[in-house]
């Protein structure tokens, strides 16, 4: 009798294991094979084996279910067939015992497995696997056993299998003397290597083809090294080795991929992370989505007490005190984008994605998850990780009805069983239903049902089900701001229900937040006196506060915000626009925990955030001719020269503010900004220039085939500009001998006319109007400094640097770069005038000496401990630049191809060239560009100077972002480290710099 006909045993939602006995005398369910005598062919070939044949036929005759049973999986599984004719003694065996007993000792056998090399523990798990994955497959699809027993003893089998592998791993540190182990048998026992299994592992819930999402940690304090090993160097190592170990493909296929991606910031830490270095990280960075992925984290192998206790110091960090809505609104975050990049809008059948898509699997897990999420802090029967358990958990913890829970089990054990099934059928991981007719069949068949309708119907069933649960919870939850609870600001006592709503959210001192957000609306600040500006404010609290909460420090945002609110002059425009554009809310919340330099500008200049309205904000940093196209619209508009402007400093302050809110938004990398608001400058310098020449021109004219060029020197010259830099200029000009005075009604001697010019362009630049200033001008560097006239004839400037200039004149030339000119071929004149002055031949001995003095001088006036004086210290930025600059004038005679503005192209050209070892060329890069990240960093968020403990809690965020350092901590031991070796390198280079008492 064919037993397909009867799959109501996997209808009824139960998971209790088919009975006792051998597995031939538990067939329960006989699939349909498509082709039974192709299929047929095949056990003709395993009763023909040599061995097991003659036993194997016996037992066909002797149990009437198995020679269909046989067929049937044959015939719709080509993965199992292989597996059964590479070895028909196996099956044969396989047969012949309970699978129960099988599974047990097949995994104790695993955990114990030996080998003398590398290659032989990894073909002996394989080989594991292979046994495993029949014993499971034949079991699962008779319905001997149920769905916990397949994906426990899935899980198991990684258990131990990783467990052999770190034994294998550690023994080869033993033998190296590397590692001294309590217990040579299982030198993993006290090792303070810590491996947790994440996801389906970490739950016992592994499927067929599951990857194992692993993170790796270890105790430096308990791990016994031996001899010069280092726990950071060697663990990382034996990481990477066990990951090859379990999913690099050989012959005999693999045993798990393997993913260590769930660590902390997998971008920037190693694969193996300190147990202090992930605590921190959990504490000060953790995410929701880590909160959630923790819920089923669980030690599967290395130093399993270890793991229980490292898992027990992060509970705060999974298991909230208050409700936790914030949580809910990110997970149903991630499931609408999946949603929305997978395709899984609508349910189905063929093609569907059983874990991803509507219904499926993943929303069965959300739907526990969340609400463990939400309750588990208060409730500890809630913090299990099996998805079947925390059913009956919440059912007990009045979450959700019986009724619900049955379904959505019933649901669940169906999907992960059509889960398996399609993995079945070619070992693939992949959880989508085939999309033809024959592959969906064969699906059906190995489900044990006769008919596809049958199959499709109980499928559809089943999703349908899921997502009426699921959507009940979730899908048409409103905005997160209608849901927050209490939020009463009136009265002279705090509402109860407010304090347990901002408790809720994340507000660790609620009752403050509540005073601060009353204070508002007495209208002691200039932005809430009126009645409107009040009312607008009090429509923004759910929104507003949400925004605050979902920061690192809700308390500190807050507090921030609140200090923004002081000191803005005027109210109901700002709260109109975030009330009318809520993203804007999250930046503004960002930027106040992150960049509190910024929010001071917004406080100032509220119109910055209008530019991000624009869509163009979350497309590529403009180019130069971008923003010249964007500066020549906004001052088209200006009626007369002083609004011109004020335009010119509303648009430059946008685009600064845009630049840093690219930053902090990730959107733009700190490397790139330097380069980003030296392109803005320049821009502004040339359309300013004409804007001065224009209005000296209506009053002094203009000289008669005369010529004007503006050189930049400095971090503008050298695109390297931040948020706070001056802008280093010269103004270079040239007039015909034949002329001596300008043309216009009052007219002026050539060098009264240009130092005129000149004056209006600083003026022009830096004076405060009212919409501020745009830059501070520094014109120092010009020939004899403040001595000499503000504007410099060519010929002059270039007889000075040629005859007369010092050489740290020469050094600062190197970053001279012309960012305006009336002319092309002026432009060109001053550039080949600058390159002959370089490319001088110099006394080397000569040179070194006045770099070495130079330094000094600056080191006596300026020098500091500070390490985070990223521009003085020494070791800094200063020694960079000046190594760059020393080794430009000391060989572009020979190759003036290493003339280069820029410092790091500058360094980059002299390593090319063989003026600079690739080691030195290594170090100096590194440092240059991690100095340059951590500075954009610091001028935008801060005014002042920087002091960590004083710092907001979003800076050095921002500053670990930044340096790719896991932490601040390591950021710190890594900056001061370089230092040291960069001052050595100048020292190797130059020669040593006088030491000087600070």
């Amino acid at each position: 009798m064919n037993k397909a006909a009867q799959p109501g045993k996997r209808e009824k939602g139960t998971d209790h294991d088919g009975g006792a006995g051998v597995l031939a005398d538990r067939i329960a369910v006989v699939p349909t094979a498509p082709d039974p005598d192709h299929a047929a062919l095949f056990l003709k070939d395993l009763l023909a084996h040599a061995e097991a044949g003659e036993a194997l036929n016996a037992l066909l005759h002797e149990k009437p279910d198995l020679e269909g049973f046989l067929i049937g999986v044959i015939g719709n599984s080509p993965y199992l067939r292989d597996l059964m004719l590479a070895d028909p003694p196996r099956l044969l065996r396989l047969l012949q015992e309970a699978p129960e007993s099988r599974l047990e000792n097949l995994l104790s056998a695993a955990r114990e497995a030996r080998a003398e090399d590398e290659a032989g523990i990894m073909r002996t798990l394989r080989h594991f696997k292979h046994d495993l994955a029949l014993t499971l497959g034949l079991a699962d699809i008779s319905g001997a056993i149920g769905l916990n027993r397949v994906t426990g003893a899935l899980a198991g089998f990684a258990d131990a299998a990783l467990t052999a592998a770190i034994r294998f791993c550690l023994g080869d540190l033993v033998r190296l003397n590397k590692f001294a182990p309590h217990d040579l048998e299982k030198p993993e026992v006290d090792s303070g290597l810590i491996v947790l299994a994440m996801g389906k592992h970490g739950a016992n819930e592994l499927n067929y083809s599951s990857d194992i999402d692993l993170i790796v940690l270890y105790d430096p304090a308990k791990a016994p090294m031996a001899g010069t090993a280092e726990a950071p160097v060697e663990f990382v190592r034996l990481t990477r080795r066990l990951v090859k170990i379990m999913q690099d493909r050989t012959a005999d296929g693999y045993v798990f991929r393997t993913d260590l991606r769930l660590r902390p910031d997998p971008g920037a830490t190693p694969l193996a992370m300190s147990v202090p270095a992930a605590l921190v990280y959990y504490e000060s960075l953790g995410q929701n989505w880590e909160r959630a992925a923790l819920i089923k984290a669980r030690p599967c192998a290395g130093d399993i007490p270890a793991g229980e206790s490292f898992l027990h110091e992060i509970v705060p960090f999974i298991w909230r005190k208050y409700l936790d809505f914030a949580a809910i609104a990110d997970v149903q975050s991630i499931k609408r984008q999946i949603h929305m990049h997978k395709g899984h809008g609508a349910i189905a059948v063929a093609g569907h994605n059983v874990k991803l898509g509507r219904g499926g699997i993943r929303e069965v897990e959300f739907f526990v998850q969340t609400q463990q999420l939400i309750a588990g802090g208060r409730n500890p029967a809630l913090r299990g990780r099996r998805t079947l358990d925390m059913l009956d958990a919440l059912v007990d913890a009045d979450w959700i009805k019986g009724k619900t829970r049955d379904e959505m089990a019933a649901a669940y054990r169906f999907l992960r069983n059509v889960e398996h099934r399609i993995q079945m059928l070619n070992d693939e991981q992949t959880q989508l239903l085939p999309k033809d007719e024959d592959g969906m069949k064969r699906v059906s068949a190995l489900m044990g049902y006769d008919t596809l309708a049958a199959f499709e119907t109980a499928l559809l069933d089943h999703l349908r089900t899921v997502q009426h649960h699921y959507a009940e919870l979730f899908e048409d939850e409103p905005a997160l701001s209608s849901e927050l609870g209490n939020l009463v600001f009136t009265g002279d006592d705090h509402d109860p229900g407010t304090l347990e709503t901002l408790a809720g959210l994340g507000f660790k001192q609620p009752a403050e937040a509540a005073a601060i957000v009353k204070a508002w609306h007495f209208g002691r600040y200039p932005c809430t006196r009126s009645t409107k500006a009040r009312e607008r404010l009090t429509e923004m609290h759910p929104a507003l506060l949400s925004a605050l909460a979902a920061t690192d420090n809700a308390d500190a945002a807050l507090r921030a915000f609140d200090n923004f609110l002081a000191k803005l002059p005027a109210g109901v425009q700002l709260f109109s626009l975030l009330r009318s554009n809520p993203q804007l809310l999250t930046l503004l919340a960002t930027t106040m925990g992150a960049a509190p330099r910024m929010a001071e500008t917004v406080s100032k200049r509220v119109h910055v955030l209008d530019a991000v309205l624009d869509p163009a904000f979350f497309g590529a940093m403009p180019s130069v001719e971008e923003f010249r196209a964007g500066l020549d619209r906004t001052l088209s508009q200006a009626r007369f020269y002083e609004e011109a402007l004020d335009r010119a400093r509303i648009f430059t302050q946008e685009q600064q503010f845009l630049i840093g809110l690219r930053m902090i938004s990730d959107t733009l990398s700190a490397d790139r900004v330097g380069f980003a608001l030296a392109r803005l400058a320049e821009v502004v310098v040339d359309r300013i220039l004409k804007q001065v020449i224009v209005h000296v021109g209506e009053s002094n004219g203009t000289v008669l085939g005369g010529n004007i060029a503006v050189l930049a020197m400095g971090k503008l010259g050298g695109r390297e500009m931040t948020a706070a830099s001056d802008l280093d200029l010269i103004l270079l000009y040239e007039a015909p001998e034949d002329v001596k005075q300008s043309d216009g009604k009052r007219p002026l001697a050539i060098t009264q006319y240009y130092t005129r010019l000149t004056q209006r362009l600083v003026t022009a630049l830096s004076a405060p109007t009212a919409e501020g200033s745009l830059y501070e001008v520094d014109f120092r560097l010009r020939p004899s400094g403040n001595a000499g006239p503000l504007a410099t004839n060519l010929d002059g400037f270039i007889a000075y640097q040629q005859k007369e200039a010092w050489t740290w004149e020469h050094m600062a030339l190197t970053r001279g770069r012309v960012i305006a000119s009336t002319t092309p071929e002026f432009k060109q004149k001053i550039v080949d005038s600058i390159c002959g002055t370089l490319v001088q031949t110099r006394d080397l001995t000569k040179l070194a000496d006045d770099v070495r003095t130079m330094r000094a001088r600056i080191e006596k006036e300026k020098g500091t401990k500070d390490v985070w004086d990223l521009k003085q210290v020494a070791g800094g930025l200063v020694d960079i630049e000046f190594l760059a600059q020393f080794l430009q004038l000391a060989h572009a005679q020979e190759n003036p191809e290493i003339l280069a503005q820029s410092t790091e192209q500058a360094l980059e050209l002299a390593r090319d060239a063989g003026f600079l070892t690739l080691g030195d060329a290594g170090l100096l890069l590194e440092a240059l560009r991690l100095y340059h990240r951590l500075t954009q960093v610091l001028r935008l968020a801060l005014s002042g100077k920087f002091v960590p403990a004083e710092a907001p809690r979003g800076v050095l965020d921002l500053l670990v972002q930044a340096s790719g350092s896991p932490t601040f901590t390591r950021l710190e031991a890594e900056l001061a480290d370089l230092q040291v070796k960069v001052r050595e390198t100048f020292v190797r280079l130059i020669g040593e710099v006088e030491t000087v008492n600070t």
